[in-house]
C-alpha cells in the first residue's frame, strides 16, 4: 500500500506539471493555481477557509450574538424535525467561492476536497447519507447535483452508505435566494417525497448551504414522517442571519 504522504507528494508534483503546461489562475487572488487537490483555487487562498467556532444555536447551528444563547428563538418556538445541524464554515470568502465554482460553474473536481472537508466534522454514526435533491429542471440545467457529488466523497470517506434515490424533489420551486425568509417555508412545502424505505434508520441529510433552514426542515420532516429514527444535517456552510429575510 502506498504511503499517504508519498501519494500526496505525487499529486502535488502532477498538479505542478499540469500548471506548467496548462496554467490557470486562482479566481480569488489572481495568482497561478498551485494545487491539484483544489484547482483552480490556490493553496494560499484555500487555507483561508476556517471552521466556524463562534456562538451558535445547539440545534440548528444558527450563529448567535452571544455564547449565552444556547437555543435560538425559532428552535424554542418550533422544534425542528432534525436532531442537530453541523456545518463547516460561514458562507463567505473562499468557501463561498468554492461552492459557487462547483454549483454554478461545473468545477466538479472541487466536490472531493469539499466532501473531505465535511468529514472533519464530528459526524454522528448513521445508517445512510441522503443528499438534498434537485428538481428535474435544475438537474437538467446543471447536469449534476453538487450536493450528491459532495455526499459521494463523504460516504466513501466515512464508509456510510450513500442513499441517492431515497429523497426526491417533486415540485419546481423558486430559488430560495429569490424569496424572503418567511416565504421560504411556503416555497418548499410539499416539494419533497420519500421514495424508499427509511423506517428505523438514522440518517445524515447533506446540503451545500443553509440559509434560513427551510429546505432542510422540509426534507427532515418528510424523512421523519416516513419512519426515520433520526435525521442529522451536515452542510458545508451557513449564512449569517439577516434581519427581515
Amino acid at each position: 500500500m502506498k504511503s499517504p504522504i508519498k501519494t500526496y507528494r505525487q499529486m502535488r508534483l502532477f498538479g505542478n506539471l499540469l500548471n506548467i503546461f496548462f496554467p490557470s489562475k486562482c479566481p480569488i487572488c489572481g495568482n497561478r493555481s498551485d494545487s491539484y487537490l483544489h484547482n483552480p483555487i490556490c493553496a494560499s487562498c484555500w487555507k483561508e477557509i476556517k471552521r466556524y467556532s463562534g456562538p451558535a444555536c445547539k440545534i440548528c447551528g444558527m450563529p448567535t450574538v452571544s455564547a449565552h444563547t444556547a437555543t435560538c428563538e425559532l428552535c424554542l418556538k418550533e422544534g425542528p424535525p432534525f436532531s442537530k445541524v453541523l456545518y463547516y464554515g460561514i458562507y463567505e470568502g473562499t468557501l463561498k467561492e468554492a461552492i459557487h465554482l462547483l454549483k454554478f460553474n461545473g468545477v466538479k473536481s472541487l466536490s472531493k476536497p469539499l466532501g473531505l472537508m465535511l468529514s472533519e466534522l464530528q459526524i454522528p454514526n448513521a445508517d445512510g447519507i441522503v443528499p438534498v435533491p434537485l428538481n428535474h429542471k435544475n438537474l437538467k440545467q446543471r447536469e449534476f447535483n453538487q450536493t450528491a457529488s459532495i455526499s459521494r466523497h463523504l460516504s466513501k470517506e466515512l464508509k456510510i452508505p450513500l442513499m441517492l434515490n431515497v429523497l426526491k424533489k417533486t415540485k419546481d420551486t423558486l430559488p430560495q435566494t429569490d424569496v424572503t425568509g418567511k416565504e421560504r417555508l411556503k416555497n418548499v412545502k410539499n416539494a419533497f417525497k420519500v421514495s424508499s424505505m427509511v423506517e428505523g434508520l438514522n440518517l445524515l441529510l447533506v446540503d451545500d448551504v443553509i440559509t434560513t433552514g427551510a429546505t432542510i426542515r422540509e426534507c427532515a420532516k418528510v424523512l421523519m414522517n416516513a419512519g426515520a429514527e433520526s435525521v442529522n444535517v451536515v452542510a458545508l456552510a451557513r449564512s449569517m442571519p439577516r434581519q427581515n429575510t
